[in-house]
């Protein structure tokens, strides 16, 4: 399975997703050269990388570099020999993509641009990439859990950065036999570490529920507000598909191998989630037992733009992966709570 002290090329290496991959990478035998631009990660991750790698902390290196600079990185692969890229480097907040869309458009559409164009002129043709459930669009009830072959269309910058750069790879992969990409579509990474190490460090206010959760746990927020209660799910609340960061980092590493083990891939997407919802007073209640803290929430109006439910089919995955998540809610919560408890300013 995994090609044994093979190099791979990590962007975005150091934030929340990268950070849990790179671990599993280096447990299944790969060799990682990581580069960040930090603009929203932290060289403390980094730090506690190597304290959890223990004696395989040697296998990885980190350079700070920003993919938005060709230069840079076409030195970096003139230096390393690599045998795939794992490409997780962008900017992820959809309120912050829809104020500042140029940010998306330069970091992440012209980033991957420069990314493939260093892969294509050292001739490294192996790539898994950090899709989003995003690319979807918005889904129709009668159409989740969505599968792959679901039609595509973004709702919002972020989104739509994420679908270009799918049909780029994909036009890449089309033109060129010898490319081999796999887009992983991820639905809702939350949890952490094990450890309690290292977890999610959002900068300024959360996009997601679980870090705005733990933030009014600790009293670092007073309230959260839940949007919409008259949803036709259980209990009247947005219903969607948590995945611990643990499996995920594992389907990543599975990617990898299917990648390097099957001749003429081309490109293909693989939904990554649990193939559960879980409604945000579901999530409430669990963070709640796990962490013996009050979350005070109030519910409010429906937030425009928000879909019902949504969670993802993931039987491809299980098939062609050999992946499935092994964790639950309670293990979301529980390792949030780990990392929250023993770090509450994160990597600050």
């Amino acid at each position: 399975m995994a090609k044994n002290g093979m190099s791979i090329f990590v962007t975005g290496g150091v934030g929340f997703i990268g950070s849990h991959t790179v671990l599993s990478l280096l447990d299944h035998g790969y060799h990682v050269v990581i580069i960040d631009n930090l603009d929203n990660a932290f060289e403390e991750a980094y730090k506690r990388m190597q304290k959890l790698a223990g004696d395989k902390a040697k296998n990885m290196k980190f350079i700070k570099a920003d993919l938005r600079n060709f230069e840079e990185i076409d030195k970096i692969f003139a230096a390393e020999k690599f045998g795939a890229v794992m490409h997780f480097a962008g900017r992820k907040a959809v309120g912050e993509s829809v104020a500042e869309p140029m940010l998306y458009y330069t970091h992440n559409v012209v980033g991957s641009v420069n990314l493939i164009e260093a892969m294509r002129k050292h001739n490294v043709k192996n790539m898994v990439f950090s899709s989003s459930c995003t690319v979807y669009g918005d889904v129709p009830q009668k159409d989740v859990p969505i599968k792959e072959s679901q039609s595509l269309g973004a709702m919002s910058p972020y989104g739509r950065t994420k679908l270009i750069i799918e049909d780029m790879f994909r036009d890449v992969a089309a033109s060129d036999k010898d490319w081999k990409i796999i887009l992983l579509r991820y639905f809702n990474p939350v949890g952490a570490h094990p450890t309690g190490e290292i977890g999610e460090h959002p900068i300024g206010i959360p996009n997601n529920l679980m870090p705005y959760i733990q933030q009014v746990a600790l009293n670092q927020r007073p309230m959260l507000s839940v949007f919409g209660s008259d949803y036709p799910t259980p209990d009247g609340t947005c219903v969607r598909d948590y995945i611990h960061v643990m499996d995920l980092a594992e389907g990543h590493a599975l990617a990898m191998h299917k990648l390097l083990d099957t001749k003429d891939l081309g490109c293909v997407a693989y939904n990554l989630g649990t193939g559960t919802g879980t409604s945000v007073l579901e999530m409430i209640k669990a963070f709640e037992e796990a962490s013996g803290k009050k979350v005070n929430h109030k519910l409010c109006d429906r937030r425009p733009g928000d879909t019902v439910a949504v969670y993802a089919a993931t039987e491809t995955a299980e098939r062609e992966l050999g992946w499935k998540t092994k964790l639950d809610v309670k293990d979301m919560c529980r390792d949030q709570w780990a990392w929250a408890s023993k770090y509450p300013k994160g990597f600050a």
